[in-house]
């Protein structure tokens, strides 16, 4: 969902990334917690990975904050 080279430390504690790979999410608006956010789901399977905001690092300035327990590293065979 997220290449290794696109996470950086947000200071939130939250595995933050600024790029998404090109198909492995959707977005979703959520208003629950009386407040808009923008709920990131997986593309494949629907489930819940986290929220994306508007204050990450250039150049998206995206900041998706994703919970770890959803996350598995897989390496890159293709480098």
């Amino acid at each position: 969902m997220f290449r290794s080279d696109t996470k950086f430390d947000s200071g939130t504690g939250w595995p933050s990334f600024f790029n998404p790979v090109k198909g492995a999410i959707t977005e979703h608006v959520d208003d629950s917690h009386g407040m808009r956010r923008v709920e990131v789901r997986s593309a494949s399977s629907g489930i819940h990975l986290g929220h994306v905001f508007d204050d990450g690092p250039p150049p998206t300035h995206k900041r998706y904050c994703i919970n770890g327990n959803v996350l598995k590293f897989v390496p890159d065979n293709a480098k």
